[in-house]
């Protein structure tokens, strides 16, 4: 069980922030209102809080049964979980305390799908309320390369906020169902916080008056104490994860992105950095919408003899098989590589792997690794070809020429490190051989 007391470093750090944030605030108080200091204060405090309470609190929510089994490692331990609802404290925002309420009921009572698909439309009922009264603004602006047909802007109406209605469904969904990895849910909301607030900064910082820095910095403040419990809460949860953030977090988070979307009225840039959960969303759409069968968790699958992730799947058996549309769209993603298939000598399926982007990226790993156990020389081909990276560069990182050469050692960087470190350990095995 992991120590649910601060070590003297911890303490002491905590301490030291806590007390130059709260210096920060009292200094702006005493002189001009600066509402974005006295953010950047409150979110050094929201760090330390919430870094000190997951700390504290973890062996109160295991008795009180907020505990969950990491599956994914040899020691199954019991950690707190549902620790994300500590979050919902930073807002007395109706939409957030409702989405809050909405993944606290999901974590204790395990809703179905279907009936907490809506849920979050309902949660931003105040939201769009507020934005109808103090803005109504209903237009949008048309890309560049197509004004000279649509024009400049143009009116949705009542379109618009039917539209904001689906951000609003999608966003907290979209984060919830890109889970079952260490770190996963929290890590993508922060990315996309960061951005964010990156693109509020950019509006805070012009030489002349912009009309949305108002808008702009409102979403700004919202964020930095996010950004704070997020960290905080990333530091327990990465790998190997002490506590988990649960369903709470989930709907919480892309409920803050809704809220500074919808009222800073720049959600077509939410849904821009939202572009992995809808590859996420759609390549799931089979499973989601029960084209294919879909398991109450879709999670990678821990082996345990290697002590690796791999893609988790859906068995078939020969009384269940997939309808004939089905069965063809399923041998053709199999084709294209983006699905696992399985079948048996008469041609029936026998499983299929999940549709998630965390088990395609896993079945895109292993047949890099698969390509190089089989023979070193056609295996680099095949391994050029599953990881999009020409063939010279693979030779010359293999041989070590790729630091020589300038545009083979562009191409590797642009690997993830996890990719490059199993292609070369690979390599290394057949070496040994």
């Amino acid at each position: 069980m992991t120590s649910s007391s601060l070590s003297r470093t911890e303490s002491l750090s905590l301490l030291t922030l806590s007390a130059a944030c709260v210096a920060i605030l009292c200094n702006v108080f005493e002189g001009d209102d600066k509402p974005l200091i006295v953010s950047l204060a409150l979110s050094g405090l929201a760090f330390c809080a919430t870094f000190a309470l997951i700390r504290w609190l973890g062996p109160t929510f295991i008795k009180a049964g907020f505990k969950g089994v990491d599956l994914s490692k040899h020691n199954r331990r019991e950690i707190p979980e549902c620790m994300g609802a500590l979050s919902s404290y930073l807002s007395a925002i109706v939409s957030l305390h409702t989405i809050a309420s909405l993944g606290l009921a999901d974590d204790l009572f395990d809703i179905r799908w279907r009936h907490k698909f809506f849920i979050p439309a309902f949660a931003a009922i105040p939201l769009l309320v507020v934005y109808r009264v103090d803005f109504g603004v209903t237009s949008i602006v048309v890309p560049i390369h197509l004004q000279p047909y649509l024009g400049q802007l143009v009116d949705l109406g009542a379109l618009y906020y039917v539209y904001m209605a689906a951000v609003a469904i999608f966003s907290p969904n979209s984060i919830n169902i890109l889970a079952g990895i260490n770190g996963i849910e929290v890590t993508q909301s922060i990315v996309i916080a960061t951005l964010l607030a990156l693109n509020d900064a950019l509006y805070l910082l012009t030489p002349y008056p912009h009309p949305a820095t108002d808008s702009h910095l409102f979403s700004l403040s919202f964020l930095l104490p996010f950004l704070g419990v997020s960290c905080a809460l990333l530091y327990h949860n990465w790998y190997p994860a002490r506590v988990f953030v649960g369903d709470t977090y989930c709907y919480f988070a892309g409920m803050v992105f809704v809220v500074v979307s919808i009222l800073g009225h720049f959600s077509k840039t939410l849904i821009l950095l939202l572009l992995p959960q809808i590859f996420n969303f759609v390549y799931s759409a089979p499973q989601l919408f029960g084209l294919v069968p879909c398991p109450r968790h879709r999670l990678p699958r821990f082996n345990a003899r290697s002590g690796l992730l791999e893609p988790s799947v859906t068995p078939w058996t020969e009384a269940r098989q997939p309808r004939a549309p089905i069965a063809w769209g399923l041998r053709l993603l199999g084709k294209l590589r983006l699905l696992k298939v399985v079948l048996d000598g008469e041609g029936r399926f026998v499983e299929t792997s999940n549709f998630t982007l965390l088990n395609l990226w896993l079945q895109r790993i292993q047949a890099a690794i698969a390509a190089l156990r089989a023979n070193k020389a056609p295996s680099i081909r095949q391994a050029a070809i599953a990881f999009n990276i020409p063939l010279t560069t693979l030779h010359d990182r293999f041989t070590g020429r790729h630091e020589s050469n300038r545009k083979s050692k562009q191409v590797m960087q642009r690997l993830s490190l996890a990719e490059e470190d199993i292609i070369v350990k690979a390599a290394c095995q057949l070496d040994a051989r």
